[in-house]
């Protein structure tokens, strides 16, 4: 977890409109994907009956989160959706993580990353509810118990991408304000090597684990 000052922006000026963007998340987010394809390719290069600790650990969590999966939305749905439940969990873990080496930031801290994975989550889960039970099925659920509550569960519906969106933004930012406002107090002797890890590996862990069988629940609720 660096700084959090330390933000690089690109800005890109479209006629009258000015666009910025967070080059600190861009970059770390490219190299969390870099690290995620180079674990995948050392986990699968040389598979064995026996194998190595990198497959063990892949293995273990492909096995466990088909299961979740599958526990939530029957063995058929868990097929389509099961290796996009593990891929946003490694990415979310691995993107909670690497704060803990030197001079990089968690792409999480930039309120843009956990808000689009929100929102796909909220568009996998419509178009799972679409395809479960039609689009006239689909509708119907807005109009239900009552036709009067539809405005209420649109505003639900809304609320569910806030909500995911900003418990994750708001730990991993909560967790970097900590390890600053520490590091000062202490000059960073003691408490913030403790808090770095603390914050990178138990909480992302947890955080990443929290928001990845949010998105399951939430589709799990559209096809039932």
């Amino acid at each position: 977890m660096d700084e959090i000052g330390g933000i690089y922006q690109m800005i890109v000026r479209v006629g009258d409109y000015t666009f910025y963007f967070n080059l600190t998340a861009i970059i770390m987010t490219w190299i969390v994907i870099a690290l995620l394809l180079f674990f995948g390719y050392m986990a699968t290069r040389r598979r064995h009956i026996l194998p190595n600790t990198l497959q063990v650990v892949a293995e273990l969590i492909i096995s466990q989160f088909y299961s979740l999966t599958e526990g939530a939305l029957g063995k058929e749905k868990a097929k389509t959706y099961a290796p996009l439940i593990v891929a946003l969990f490694m990415f979310l873990l691995f993107s909670n993580w690497i704060g803990a080496i030197p001079h990089m930031s968690e792409p999480t801290t930039d309120l843009n990353t956990p808000l689009s994975l929100g929102l796909m989550g909220f568009f996998l889960a419509h178009y799972a509810g679409m395809r479960a039970k039609g689009i006239k099925g689909y509708v119907k659920t807005y109009f239900e118990p009552i036709a009067f509550m539809m405005p209420m569960n649109l505003i639900g519906e809304m609320a569910k991408v806030i909500s995911i969106s900003f418990r994750l933004f708001g730990n991993m930012m909560g967790g970097a304000i900590i390890i600053l406002v520490v590091s000062h107090l202490t000059y960073s002797l003691v408490l913030p090597p403790f808090l770095y890890l603390f914050f990178s590996f138990f909480i992302g862990s947890i955080q990443a684990f929290v928001f990845t069988m949010l998105t399951i629940v939430y589709i799990a609720v559209q096809v039932d």
